[in-house]
């Protein structure tokens, strides 16, 4: 117990102990804190799409949980696999230009059980510096050696081929699409082609890209022209979709062997058949209704207008994603309760979410948010870093 206490208290003094904040969640991107009458705009929330909300996207999970339960009552390969969750994969499937789908709990537990069942001890895993803490204990637990890039380096990704590749039968590079906590893109296009001349399995990680970017709201992997390229198309139900749950994408061989070799998906309860709803809702107005991501790309291009007016970014970056760098944990703290007095809710991201002396605020930008409310953002988030800066 005393290094129990002391890792709090160490923590606490940092600036990077975390806490839960229970809220009351108002509708159209509102929020309430449950010791407080304040209403607050969402900025930390990755339901970009405003699809949480949607009247068919809450329907059909009326209509699945009516008709099949509150729970879908074991894992799948006992008597858990209702049809829906076939549908529901054969969606996800054409949509990611794949033969096959497999879905899991979570992002969480997708990226931990996809990549220690591809490969194990004697294999290489090849990561961005910058993945997601859910690729990184995928690769300690696969037991495989893992070896990090700089982030969006493909020249120190190169160099790491050519002096390690041929020192293993399996290679698997894992990155994401978008990077969850600084915006950015990976080049798929320069992955793929290292992937013709290196000999290497490539997962890709769309949890902040499906349903937002591409023709059809596949990714970036679509709006790059770059699925065939990608063995493993991996997202996530819970963000773009507004629902829960993820998802793998890819040959028919592989999606079966995931589920024979897959611990996270074999030895878990199927998703609820009202998430299963939900989500096969969200699938369909992302595919019919362009419009929705077509919306949030001209807020996000509104909101980062608002932000170079007010001398805050010189390059907001490419996507929805727009992290505003404080570096001090303590200061993005303290700049997280001065925009909460101005009615807007962004949580401060510390170490070790980010590496030391990157502590930052993560905006969100959704289509709940409206151009009168980004531009007063802006213009209160510019007075609080230069106060808590003076």
């Amino acid at each position: 117990m005393e290094r129990v206490k002391k890792f709090l208290a160490d923590n606490a003094k940092a600036g990077t102990l975390r806490s839960l904040t229970p809220l009351i969640r108002l509708g159209r991107g509102w929020v309430r804190l449950l010791d407080s009458e304040d209403r607050l705009l969402d900025f930390s929330s990755n339901d970009y799409l405003a699809l949480a909300e949607h009247p068919e996207v809450i329907a059909a999970s009326k209509k699945y949980l009516e008709m099949f339960g509150a729970g879908a009552g074991a894992a799948r390969l006992m008597s858990g696999d209702l049809e829906i969750n076939h549908l529901l994969e054969e969606e996800i499937a054409r949509l990611k230009s794949k033969e096959a789908a497999l879905t899991f709990g979570c992002g969480y537990l997708a990226n931990t059980g996809i990549i220690s069942a591809m490969v194990g001890r004697g294999d290489l895993i090849i990561t961005d510096r910058l993945s997601h803490a859910s690729i990184y204990d995928g690769c300690l637990l696969s037991g495989a050696r893992a070896i990090r890039f700089r982030h969006n380096d493909m020249a120190h990704l190169e160099q790491i081929l050519q002096e390690k590749r041929s020192q293993f039968n399996r290679c698997l590079i894992v990155v994401e699409s978008i990077y969850s906590m600084d915006g950015d893109r990976c080049p798929l296009l320069q992955l793929v082609e290292l992937k013709d001349r290196f000999n290497f399995l490539l997962m890709v990680d769309e949890a902040h890209a499906t349903g937002i970017y591409g023709e059809n709201g596949a990714g970036i992997i679509e709006e790059d022209g770059v699925s065939q390229g990608v063995d493993i198309a991996m997202g996530t139900f819970g963000k773009g979709l507004g629902s829960y749950g993820a998802y793998a994408a890819a040959s028919r061989e592989l999606v079966d062997f995931l589920i024979n070799k897959a611990r996270t998906f074999i030895y878990s309860t199927a998703l609820p058949p009202a998430v299963v709803g939900a989500t096969l809702a969200a699938l369909y107005l992302v595919k019919s209704e362009p419009q929705l991501r077509e919306d949030l790309h001209a807020k996000v291009a509104f909101f980062k207008k608002q932000l170079r007016k007010n001398g805050l970014k010189d390059d907001p970056g490419p996507s929805q994603i727009i992290p505003v760098m404080v570096g001090d944990s303590v200061k993005a703290l303290a700049m997280a309760e001065e925009l909460q007095k101005n009615q807007i809710y962004v949580k401060a991201v510390r170490p070790p979410t980010v590496p030391e002396g990157s502590a930052r605020l993560r905006f969100s930008i959704t289509r709940y948010h409206q151009e009168e409310d980004l531009k007063r953002c802006a213009q209160h988030l510019a007075a609080a870093l230069g106060k808590i800066s003076a």
